[in-house]
């Protein structure tokens, strides 16, 4: 799709792209080697802003913006929702003048802080309201079948407004169109002849679905994605409402992940036969008979890709225009679509993916970002931390890995789900959504939140940096998938999976992950204008060393067309296990199989170019076939659980490596790229060194890490001069660990319901079993004071290993703050340790679990929102009550172990 812009939009748009610091190649100094990327409001991770009631208030926005701001936050997207009970004369009607003023107002403090905004096309979600009308509701089709004898009269009366398609069926494949003789009043009068007749009457109905969680003013249908109609007519709501706005505007418009039930669209038959070739009302036995036979997988075929293209070519691209010409850029959450998601994707200018749970497949979430690079936007968004775990029990450090899943799979804008606007009135804790992470002032975790930002802002400084830099094209075969007899829409979630896991697409990808090959995804409408040049397979975002088709049975006659031209042009295109069979579709088959059987035979002759450099046809088990075309990999993926990801820029390289494996990594790690030196750079301190590394061939490299369990490193490899700086400091131990042992002092300094009385301990653990009776229900931080003498064996460096924490740590040593500490292994290198008499202070941070176990104990009444309330991880009423004492504080043993620097051969 290429997208058209008002010449001023277009200036604006590259002015914010390289404002944001994701131009196409970063330069930097070599004697900057050791500095990171600079780090905007882009950068930062940003968050969802639940409106609840949209009863908000200028003075609490302000004090929110400047907590978020504080905290390390870029930015927050506005999301209307229904409200909390006794506060409805607060309410706001959506996008009445009063909610526009409220807008104008957020943009312009957020804007005065350095925080962008985006908002939702909409409330809650998805994309309806009071707006859309009956026939432009997501809508399901009717079908009305009738059995007529030979020779019977048949009289019948439907809705003449509604009927769209009366078609009858009779022996030997005859058909006859009874549109034609529906009266005005609705009546058919027809006398069939021969029979038996087999009638079908098509017409639609919403399919009942309405806007989800929407706040006041947004409620109504949800919206039919498939009429085009219908979302001209929805912009028109919004044309509306800002048509006297004279504020700053939000960046983007936002449109939540797919979960419309739609089936059908008024005009789905003529769009249909515009697309297809063929009418769509002379197959309604196939479309919606039971049969599993190839004809009716045909059929459903075409069903489904008209679908997909509707979205993906017209209404989207609706929304996407619309948002263009009034100054936004778009983020879309194409996910749960029954469509072609890399399309759709692709659709708008940030592609956002979402893990929900447990429900975290990297590779599916490559989706997005594959549509990204393909399409060269240079932001891929996720909805971050949705029902990460249960309600106040979640942590920095599931939160710091579940970023580093997203990281790996391509995601380079992270904006959490979320936090809602809460009124500094409202009795902790305060305004809360039902399916949110908590990440919000309120929970006891935000104390040590801007560490966790600071790294994802880290982390994306570099990920937003040059370009992607992956070597595979694999395609998506998905006409395999949409030749299923069985069924209509074929919604692809991030829940059920099995249209990817299942899938030869799916089996494929896992195994070139698992190898360490990097690749994107391409859909056959982005493969069409794809070329090759300068050996490399070049589409709109980047180049490509070769393309992979996993196994498939169907494939259009024009991806084959065009897979062969490339071959013809240079190309190296592989074929897992043998060539597709078939095309896909029911129209004019017999000249399109004739076709693709010439197309076959082309790309037979291909796998023996007798042209030097001419492009070539493999064929066979992929990894053979890589070998042949001399694909690298990324050898360090032998090594369970270590990964990595890789950005192209101007002088090298930035790959982001992370252990999720469960053993220390301690060794030479195998780099696929052009190094004559790297950097190392720790995103979670911002310490950088130069570091240890051998070439070992032209386009490879080794470099030296030490990566515990959930760590993670940016390596930034220069290709062609000697990075100058400071080394990394890599250590081994020299030593026996030392267990610190003394009496502790605890002191309660920060959080609530009230501080609890301090105490002091020789025995480390929860401070549930230790301190008073209000310890056990207390969310916040304690400061853990110990004094020690340095051990016997003198060390210039020890590390400090504070065992279990819950949750997270702030570290001082003689007064010095030594970093904190969000994930295990809580660890950290100390130095200049006094003989006698040195102060360690150990700030510790508890999750909010026991507190909101208390309140639900007593039965304070804190769950007081409309709708769906507030319930747990399973959507059943929350009720903490009977929850166990979370463990809480400092529990060690707090050890030093003597370091030495590594002597690397």
């Amino acid at each position: 799709m290429r997208l058209k812009f008002k010449f001023p939009f277009f200036v604006s748009l590259l002015a914010f792209v390289f404002s944001a610091g994701f131009a196409p190649f970063s330069t930097r100094a070599a004697s900057d080697d050791l500095s990171w990327p600079p780090i905007s409001r882009t950068q930062k991770p940003w968050a969802y802003w639940w409106w609840m009631g949209n009863a908000v208030d200028k003075t609490n926005i302000t004090k929110e913006l400047t907590r978020y701001h504080d905290a390390g936050m870029g930015g927050v997207h506005i999301i209307p929702i229904y409200g909390a009970k006794g506060w409805e004369t607060n309410y706001i009607q959506y996008l009445s003048p009063k909610w526009m003023d409220m807008l104008r107002f957020t943009v312009t403090e957020a804007d005065r802080l350095d925080l962008g905004v985006d908002m939702t096309t909409g409330s809650g979600w998805c994309f309806g309201g009071p707006e859309v009308t009956d026939d432009e509701a997501n809508a399901s089709v009717v079908v009305k079948q009738f059995e007529i004898a030979a020779g019977e009269k048949w009289n019948e009366t439907f809705d003449a407004k509604k009927i769209q398609a009366l078609m009858a069926f009779g022996p030997n494949g005859k058909k006859t169109d009874l549109l034609p003789l529906l009266q005005s009043n609705g009546a058919v009068n027809w006398t069939s002849e021969n029979g038996p007749w087999h009638v079908f009457a098509i017409s639609q109905k919403p399919s009942g679905q309405k806007v989800k969680r929407a706040g006041p003013g947004g409620q109504g249908w949800m919206l039919n994605l498939f009429y085009p109609k219908a979302m001209t007519n929805y912009l028109r709501w919004f044309d509306n409402a800002f048509a006297n706005y004279s504020g700053p505007k939000p960046r983007a418009q936002y449109h939540d992940s797919y979960e419309y039930r739609s089936d059908w669209s008024p005009d789905f038959f003529a769009q249909f036969e515009k697309r297809r070739g063929y009418r769509l009302q002379d197959e309604l036995p196939a479309l919606f008979g039971k049969e599993q036979n190839e004809k009716i997988a045909r059929v459903k075929c075409d069903y489904r890709e008209t679908i997909s293209e509707l979205m993906s070519e017209v209404t989207l691209p609706l929304w996407v225009n619309w948002s263009h010409q009034h100054g936004f850029i778009t983020r879309d959450e194409a996910h749960g679509s029954p469509g072609n998601l890399l399309d759709l994707y692709a659709a708008a200018d940030i592609p956002e993916t979402e893990m929900f749970h447990t429900d975290r497949n990297k590779l599916i979430s490559k989706f997005s970002s594959s549509a990204a690079h393909v399409a060269g936007h240079p932001l891929s968004s996720s909805e971050t931390g949705t029902w990460l775990k249960e309600h106040f029990t979640g942590t920095l450090a599931d939160m710091k890995f579940l970023e580093d899943d997203l990281f790996l799979s391509g995601v380079n804008h992270i904006f959490y789900h979320g936090t809602c606007y809460s009124p500094d009135e409202a009795p902790w804790p305060g305004w809360a959504f039902y399916a949110s992470f908590d990440m919000n002032p309120r929970n006891s975790i935000w104390r040590d939140v801007p560490e966790l930002n600071a790294y994802v802002a880290r982390c994306q400084s570099v990920l937003q940096s040059g370009r992607p830099d992956n070597d595979i094209l694999v395609y998506w075969p998905i006409y395999d998938f949409w030749s299923d007899p069985k069924g209509m829409v074929q919604p692809l979630t991030v829940h059920a999976r099995d249209w990817f896991e299942n899938q030869p697409i799916g089996k494929a990808a896992e195994w070139l992950w698992n190898k360490g090959f990097q690749f994107d995804y391409i859909s056959d409408h982005q493969l069409a204008g794809a070329k090759f040049g300068e050996g490399r397979i070049s589409v709109r975002g980047g180049t490509y060393r070769v393309i992979v088709v996993p196994k498939c049975d169907y494939m259009p006659l024009q991806t084959l067309s065009k897979l062969v031209a490339l071959v013809k042009s240079g190309a190296t295109v592989i074929f897992q296990d043998e060539l597709p069979k078939d095309v896909p579709g029911l129209a004019d088959l017999k000249n399109r199989r004739t076709e693709f059987k010439k197309l076959i035979t082309e790309a037979q002759a291909w796998t023996h170019p007798t042209r030097p450099h001419a492009g070539r046809v493999v064929i066979g088990d992929l990894e053979q076939c890589l070998s042949f075309a001399r694909v690298p990999r990324e050898a360090m993926f032998d090594q369970t659980g270590l990964m990595c990801i890789r950005r192209k820029v101007a002088d090298g390289e930035y790959y982001f490596i992370a252990n999720r494996g469960e053993k220390r990594i301690d060794g030479w790690i195998p780099i696929a790229s052009e190094t004559r030196s790297a950097v190392l750079m720790n995103p979670l301190n911002g310490q950088t060194g130069v570091a240890a590394s051998r070439v070992t061939g032209t386009d490879s490299a080794e470099i030296y890490l030490q990566l515990d369990p959930g760590e993670s490193v940016i390596a930034r490899i220069l290709a062609h001069r000697t990075a100058q700086g400071p080394k990394w400091n890599d250590w081994k131990t020299d030593g026996n660990s030392i267990e610190l042992k003394g009496t502790w002092s605890v002191k309660f300094v920060k959080g609530g319901p009230e501080l609890p009385a301090s105490f002091s301990t020789e025995q480390l653990a929860s401070w549930t079993k230790l301190g008073d009776t209000n310890a056990q229900r207390f969310a916040g931080s304690a400061v853990y004071t110990l004094k020690f003498d340095a051990p016997a064996k003198t060390s210039d460096h020890y590390r400090l290993d504070l065992g279990k924490v819950c949750q997270s740590a702030r570290v001082r040593l003689n007064g010095r703050d030594l970093g904190t500490l969000i994930t295990p292994p809580f660890r950290i290198e100390v130095k200049n340790l006094k003989p006698k008499e040195n102060v360690l202070e150990v700030e510790v941070t508890n999750v909010s679990a026991n507190r909101i176990r208390d309140l639900d104990r007593r039965g304070v009444n804190w769950k007081y929102f409309h709708d769906i309330n507030f319930v747990d991880i399973n959507y059943h009423r929350f009720d903490a009550s009977n929850w166990p004492l979370t463990d809480s504080g400092l529990l060690g043993p707090v050890t030093l172990t003597p370091l030495a620097a590594a002597q690397i051969e």
